[in-house]
C-alpha cells in the first residue's frame, strides 16, 4: 500500500470515527467540501501544513495519518492486554480480601 493510500484510509477513518462528514471538515478546516473530498479520493494531496490542520482538527498527532493500520491494531492490542491484566488482577486483589487473605 502507498504512503497516500495509507494517508487517505486513515483519514476517511479518523473522520468517521469522529462522526464528521466531509462537509464538516471542511468548514472545521476552513477549506471547500470539494477539497476534502478530492483528497479522499486521491485527485489531489495537501500540503504538510494542512495535514497539520487535519491532525488537529481530528485531536490525534499529524504521524497517525501516515502509519499503517497494522500499527493501530497493534497498539489497541497491547492496550486491551494492559485492561486485562488490570482488570484480572483487581479482580484476584478482591477474592484474597474477600476471604480475608490480606
Amino acid at each position: 500500500m502507498s504512503l497516500q493510500d495509507t494517508f487517505v484510509d486513515n483519514l476517511k477513518r479518523f473522520r468517521k470515527e469522529r462522526h464528521l462528514t466531509q462537509e464538516k471538515l471542511a468548514e472545521l478546516c476552513n477549506t471547500e467540501t470539494s477539497y476534502i473530498g478530492q483528497i479522499e479520493i486521491k485527485k489531489r494531496f495537501p500540503s504538510l501544513t494542512f495535514v497539520e490542520k487535519l491532525a488537529e482538527v481530528l485531536n490525534i498527532p499529524a504521524y497517525y495519518l501516515y502509519r499503517p493500520a497494522e500499527d493501530f491494531l497493534s497498539a489497541k492490542n497491547q492496550q486491551m492486554q494492559q485492561e486485562l491484566i488490570s482488570a484480572v488482577t483487581q479482580n484476584i486483589a478482591d477474592i484474597f480480601i474477600k476471604h480475608g487473605m490480606i
